[in-house]
């Protein structure tokens, strides 16, 4: 008898299958993430904008943008205190934005900026929604592909 497969198994035979109905192979959803280093400061100084704007909404000071093909398709700034959600971090409402806009959950070949490293929850998030790269803080550090823990 064959095993059930995990929801982590499913969700990547579903990502698989739409990247290939795409035409892309999964190397070129990810070479198509890659931002050029000189690009990556644009992009972190419109994360510090929506950290800004956050503070001046009367909020926790975190701004995040989500970036495909060398464009912005999402932006989020937290709305923890003013909403009141407690999951509506900075880099959750990036990644809701982006869904939205692009009109899938499946964020693959972008990368998450964020003005500070991503808490558990906007990590997983990130790496549900299938975001090739995280990069944080002012000296925008790459943190890699975003991990999850066992769900």
């Amino acid at each position: 008898m064959a095993r059930a497969l995990t929801r982590r198994e499913v969700m990547g035979r579903v990502a698989g299958a739409a990247i290939a109905a795409a035409g892309l192979s999964g190397g070129a959803a990810r070479a198509a993430a890659a931002t050029p280093p000189a690009e990556r400061a644009r992009f972190m100084a419109r994360a510090m904008e929506m950290q800004r704007l956050a503070v001046a909404r009367g909020d926790q000071p975190f701004g995040a943008v989500v970036v495909r093909d060398g464009q912005i398709v999402g932006e989020g700034a937290s709305a923890v205190l003013t909403t009141p959600d407690p999951t509506a971090h900075g880099e959750v409402q990036a990644i809701r934005d982006a869904a939205r806009r692009l009109g899938t959950p499946r964020l693959t070949a972008c990368e998450l900026y964020t003005t500070f490293r991503p808490c558990p929850m906007c990590e997983a998030a990130a790496y549900w929604a299938g975001i090739e790269r995280v990069f944080h803080g002012e000296a925008i550090t790459d943190a890699g592909a975003p991990r999850a823990g066992r769900c």
